[in-house]
């Protein structure tokens, strides 16, 4: 059986929403796992805690399940180092995380919605996991950045990685990944559209004007966003079936390194059916 870690901020139904899909698939049989622990970022006492109502339906989610629920809040911790020192701030916060999790033991890491950067010591010590909106060749940055650049550039396709979490952040290798086209059925229609605003506006002064509400960009992240929880499904299965393993940071299947992530395509796009 899979142990897995699990570290989430805890800020709205996305996080909710991935931890009940991967209990609903252990508790169908559909993957070994046992989730050894949720650490969050946040005890949910603070003052100033915008999320605190939806942060509390998660921890009664995690509570629900059974499962061990670690807090330690960030916004109490050492708050005159992070206005002083916000690197040494973050070792001692990873220390303190480290402390916290370490006794439960777990195979892999999964960055589920986690808002704060993992601090250099604990990416080397801990395997772990975390989404980047993006295919392994494609933009960095936000979810945002990201489909603007694909637009800026007339890619032709899209996806989502999973990579392991090391010192530099949004960097670490391509585990899995998952594909789709942005051309054809009503993509070509979309970019027409595109096309034509760009014979009177540049790239940047259509985001300012429309935003997150231009066609192309929605249907772009609609399509990108249906795909994220699948894929952190499919790879944790992946994982727990044994298909793959990570050893020293690189990927394994069948017991042979991999020169590159592992596609998983075909399952997310299967599981969306």
């Amino acid at each position: 059986m899979l142990r897995l870690g699990w570290f989430s901020t805890g800020r709205g139904p996305g996080s909710r929403n991935l931890l009940k899909a991967v209990m609903d698939k252990k508790e169908q049989g559909e993957l070994d796992v046992e989730i050894a622990f949720v650490f969050c970022n946040w005890d949910n006492d603070e003052d100033d805690n915008p999320k605190r109502e939806q942060r509390q339906m998660f921890f009664d989610m995690v509570e629900s399940y059974g499962i061990p629920l670690v807090t330690a809040s960030w916004k109490k911790f050492e708050p005159e180092l992070w206005k002083r020192d916000q690197v040494a701030w973050r070792d001692a916060y990873g220390a303190l995380l480290r402390e916290k999790t370490s006794a439960f033991g777990f195979d892999l890491g999964i960055l589920a919605g986690y808002m704060l950067w993992m601090d250099d010591e604990t990416c080397r010590q801990y395997d772990m996991l975390n989404l980047h909106p993006a295919l392994p060749d494609g933009p960095k940055g936000t979810w945002q950045e990201v489909i603007w650049q694909l637009i800026s550039e007339n890619a032709e396709d899209q996806g989502a990685m999973m990579h392991i979490c090391t010192e530099e952040w949004d960097r670490g290798a391509a585990l899995t990944y998952c594909r789709f086209p942005i051309r054809g059925g009503e993509y070509d229609a979309l970019w027409e559209q595109m096309a034509l605003k760009m014979e009177t506006m540049s790239l940047d002064e259509i985001k300012t004007s429309e935003g997150q509400d231009e066609p192309l960009f929605k249907k772009i992240r609609e399509d990108g966003a249906m795909r994220e929880l699948p894929l952190i499904v499919a790879t944790i299965k992946a994982f727990a079936d044994g298909k793959v393993t990570m050893r020293d940071k690189r990927l394994y299947a069948d017991g042979e390194a991999l020169d590159g992530p592992y596609d998983l395509s075909v399952q997310v796009d299967e599981s969306l059916e």
